[in-house]
């Protein structure tokens, strides 16, 4: 049996990955009372991957034949190149784009908002295919 993008799987995966989205939000808040906002993006992103490689590995990919330190090892592998689009992508925003068309208010926000959410697709194949397969 096929499955579509919107499967139970994925509907899951966008649960638990919302979540651990969530934490990165809010932690990103709470990093940037310390650190720099390149920095807190970065630290703020390593506490949503650890939150979602557990969320994962307990309700999204719950039939994997790996073992925890294989889908671990992938996992982090996959995340790498969400976290360089992550960064990027909020830095890009926060820095040129919002206020290159007037956006002040909040930029730091809506550009990191933004940087969280567009892995989700890249993420989802990348664990699925190999951290979680």
């Amino acid at each position: 049996m096929k499955e579509t993008l919107m499967s139970r799987q994925f509907l899951a995966f966008l649960l638990t990955g919302g979540t651990a989205a969530a934490v990165n939000f809010c932690s990103r808040l709470l990093y940037s009372l310390w650190f720099d906002f390149s920095t807190a993006v970065i630290l703020a992103y390593i506490t949503g991957m650890i939150t979602a490689f557990v969320l994962a590995r307990l309700f999204v990919f719950r039939d994997s034949s790996q073992s925890t330190h294989r889908s671990a090892f992938f996992f982090i592998l996959v995340n790498l190149v969400a976290v360089a689009q992550t960064w990027l992508i909020s830095l890009g925003l926060a820095h040129y784009l919002l206020p290159a068309i007037g956006i002040t208010l909040f930029a730091n926000e809506i550009a990191h908002a933004v940087g969280i959410i567009v892995p989700v697709f890249t993420s989802y194949l990348g664990h699925k295919r190999w951290s979680f397969k």
